[in-house]
């Protein structure tokens, strides 16, 4: 009888062990969230709990609405909640700094542009190269398709103050950031915006300095680069369980130590920034 107890209770325990090895939180989101800190937090979590965090890129907005509607456990969010029924369970909770930076390709001899020349190039009324220092040469602009994307409504929020703000009609539309990078990458005409975390892994374009000064980390950490951005972990309403546990180690000192190392600007060290 006590064999059998005995068996029994190594069963459960098995079990128990089984489960935990198999835990599994499922994240989508933005790809600069992911190129930022996600894949590296993942896998240190990973490491230290036993708990896998499987990342699939969808974008902001899929990422916030897919969490809100309790089809994946945790998104990542490079833009602000909207007021809108698709994101109203969601929850943000900020854990990074990044750069919205202006891309263009490497061999591209523009260097820098003003803020006042970015509104220009996207509103369309700057349309050559001449204009800003370069060849005589149409400037392609490449944008991200709707308004609601991370990259999209950040840029419209800083530039013009106006989330509903429409970009030159000329524009080439893109469905996400990766075919923008890819296309400036290819024409020397092309310039578009992404991400500090995801353009400085392209190896063929440059991110121009805007009003005289390049994204570095400590330009972002001082304020000095203009176009600055909030990185969130979205959960649907308030966390529990293991899920909470994810947040609290992306806020902590471990986890915002990975952040850093990264090269993306964490929350101590963006902690003169503002959430606009």
């Amino acid at each position: 009888m006590k064999k059998s107890v005995l068996f029994t209770f190594a069963i459960l325990l098995l079990s128990l062990a089984s489960a935990v090895q198999g835990a599994e939180i499922k994240w989508a989101g933005c790809g600069v969230s992911k190129k930022a800190f996600m894949k590296e937090l993942a896998a240190s979590y990973e490491k230290k709990t036993g708990t896998k965090v499987s990342l699939k890129g969808s974008g902001a907005t899929k990422g916030i609405r897919l969490v809100a509607a309790g089809e994946f456990d945790i998104g990542g969010s490079c833009r602000h909640k909207l007021d809108v029924l698709a994101e109203k369970e969601a929850m943000l909770h900020h854990v990074a700094w990044d750069a919205l930076v202006i891309i263009v390709k490497k061999d591209n001899p523009v260097d820098s542009m003003t803020t006042e020349q970015v509104k220009a190039v996207f509103k369309g009324t700057i349309k050559n190269w001449k204009e800003l220092g370069g060849p005589a040469a149409p400037v392609k602009l490449l944008v991200r398709k709707g308004k609601t994307s991370g990259a999209g409504l950040m840029l419209r929020e800083i530039l013009f103050n106006n989330p509903d703000e429409d970009y030159s009609p000329d524009a080439e539309l893109k469905k996400s950031s990766g075919p923008i990078e890819a296309g400036v990458s290819k024409d020397i005409n092309a310039i578009g915006v992404t991400g500090v975390s995801s353009a400085k892994k392209r190896k063929k374009v440059k991110m121009l300095k805007v009003d005289g000064v390049a994204p570095s980390k400590e330009a972002v950490m001082s304020g000095k680069y203009p176009f600055v951005r909030p990185l969130y972990i979205v959960t649907r309403g308030e966390p529990t369980g293991e899920i909470k546990k994810f947040i609290d180690f992306a806020k902590s000192p471990e986890g915002q130590a990975i952040i850093s190392s990264q090269g993306t600007v964490n929350l101590e060290e963006g902690k003169s920034l503002k959430v606009r």
